[in-house]
């Protein structure tokens, strides 16, 4: 195979995955189907290589909640810390991402590109807001009978009661000297996963805490560190939408950072679980990145092209 891409210099563009990525709604979320789910977006990233240095980040929320499931289901071993869940996590994902990746790059007849999985931990502030009053509901549910019993914290939901940990702000990312170093060398990269495991700083060591750090927050932030000029944020839906949930929804195309902040603060109809990813593309641009894309799975491609998704830029549009 030639050495296509090593050492060519191309811009930089961070792709964060959604969980969705892997499991659908209504699957049981068996190996086989997350294999299948992924060639969908997968095979767009893999026509952009020759294009871009590619970073790829991922969720892990349904993988994650699987092995919580897993230990609270037996008694036999010891019960392993959320940071080592986490790292778990990174390790399985990683590892099913660069199998597709390989084999569609391979399919397509793509010149060698060679591929990484880095475990990666992200620095949290130990004061941060986030750990006084935690909100991330993680792992199974439990009957309020079962909640009053267990060491750790829960809240309500819809569907129980489920264990409750802070979501700080990630600080810095541990490896972004390495991912550059990686990416300016060829390397597909693939690392974030989960938004990182979550360490505080003890003199000059970390140590791992019960905390959940946002994976578009953490993207965003590993983009700014390694100097991508492109984010793209994918998920289950064709982009943000206004008027989410009426008859007039629909597909914002583009936003200034502006136009994004005012998304924020104004429309509640739209933003949902849209808000960290809006977040997230505004702190981008924010700190010098040149576009962000928030598309849908099987819109990749087009997003990068602006031809899909909603275009994020800091330039004011006349919309």
């Amino acid at each position: 195979m030639n050495q296509t891409g090593l050492g060519v210099s191309k811009p930089t563009l961070l792709i964060a995955l959604g969980g969705n990525a892997m499991i659908r709604k209504g699957q049981q979320g068996t190996i086989s189907e997350q294999f299948e789910n992924l060639r969908v977006p997968i095979s767009q990233i893999a026509a952009l290589v020759d294009e871009y240095n590619i970073i790829i980040s991922h969720g892990n929320g349904p993988q994650v909640g699987n092995l919580m499931l897993q230990q609270e289901s037996c008694n036999a071993v010891p019960k392993l810390p959320l940071e080592i869940l986490v790292a778990q996590t990174q390790g399985q994902i990683g590892y099913m991402i660069e199998s597709v990746l390989d084999e569609m790059l391979m399919e397509q007849g793509t010149g060698f590109h060679p591929l990484v999985s880095l475990i990666t931990y992200v620095v949290v502030d130990r004061n941060d807001p986030a750990f006084v009053r935690p909100t991330k509901p993680i792992g199974p549910c439990f009957t309020a009978i079962e909640a009053k019993n267990l060491t750790y914290p829960t809240m309500q939901t819809p569907k129980g009661f489920r264990r409750v940990v802070a979501s700080p702000n990630p600080v810095t990312i541990i490896e972004k000297r390495e991912i550059k170093r990686l990416i300016n060398a060829g390397f597909l990269v693939i690392c974030c996963g989960g938004g990182g495991i979550p360490v505080v700083r003890n003199g000059r060591a970390f140590n791992g805490v019960d905390a959940v750090i946002d994976k578009d927050l953490a993207s965003s932030l590993l983009a700014v560190e390694v100097g991508a000029e492109l984010l793209v944020i994918v998920t289950d839906v064709e982009g943000v939408l206004s008027d989410f949930g009426t008859p007039k929804e629909k597909v914002i195309q583009r936003l200034s950072v502006k136009d994004a902040r005012d998304f924020l603060r104004h429309d509640q109809t739209g933003k949902g679980s849209m808000e960290p990813k809006v977040e997230a593309a505004v702190r981008f641009l924010e700190h010098g990145g040149k576009r962000a894309v928030i598309t849908g799975l099987d819109t990749i491609t087009s997003g990068v092209n602006e031809t899909a998704g909603t275009q994020i830029t800091d330039a004011e549009i006349n919309m």
